[in-house]
């Protein structure tokens, strides 16, 4: 089981190699053929930076933790049931014996389950991240795409991605771009938003 998730770790990590050596030699080649113009984005930074993205973590952050306290008391209430099973042993039948194990293995199924639940590739962090986080993500792709057009790059990459950038110029960040594209989208959604307010009131 070790090995092989070695194995598997092993083989990611040099694909992840070969795509960036490849993106490296991909650029190169554009560069001495027609000049292409290149730029990067930190995604980390940009989301830092935005208010609704800051509110959302926020909100995800709080149901972590309350996720995480609820299968916490449920552990609690797990080992409370094997310890009393433990010191209850010599009083009982192999009969009532099994049957308590049974229980406990069904309770310790539902705490597996509950971290499915909340946890897990489908689960409630998934989800909430996809609602919360997502349209804000949407947001940014959108500034960046208006950015490339407008100032005819040719790739822009995210340097907080897991294709690592080994090394980049400050003049090849469009980040602050980003965000002033966004800031200003912002503004004209709330300004918008209060001019309805006034025309609604009259």
């Amino acid at each position: 089981m070790g090995n092989s998730f070695y194995n598997w770790s092993t083989i990611l990590k040099f694909m992840k190699l070969k795509i960036i050596i490849l993106l490296v030699l991909l650029t190169q080649i554009l560069t001495a053929q027609k000049g292409a113009r290149i730029g990067y984005i930190d995604m980390d930074l940009i989301l830092e930076n935005i208010d609704e993205y800051k509110i959302a973590k926020k909100i995800i952050d709080k149901k972590i933790e309350v996720w995480k306290k609820e299968i916490e008391l449920q552990k609690i209430q797990l080992k409370k049931y094997q310890d009393e099973l433990n010191s209850e042993k010599v009083l009982l039948t192999q009969e009532l014996i099994a049957d308590r194990n049974s229980e406990i293995n069904d309770f310790a199924s539902g705490i597996i389950f509950l971290q499915e639940k909340r946890f897990g590739p489908n689960g409630d962090l998934i989800r909430e991240r996809l609602k919360l986080i997502k349209p804000i993500q949407d947001q940014v792709m959108s500034a960046v795409r208006d950015i490339a057009k407008e100032k005819r790059y040719d790739f822009i990459f995210d340097r907080s991605s897991d294709l690592v950038m080994l090394y980049s110029t400050k003049n090849y960040d469009i980040s602050q771009l980003v965000l002033r594209k966004i800031n200003i989208q912002e503004r004209n959604k709330a300004r918008k938003k209060l001019l309805e307010e006034r025309n609604n009131k009259n």
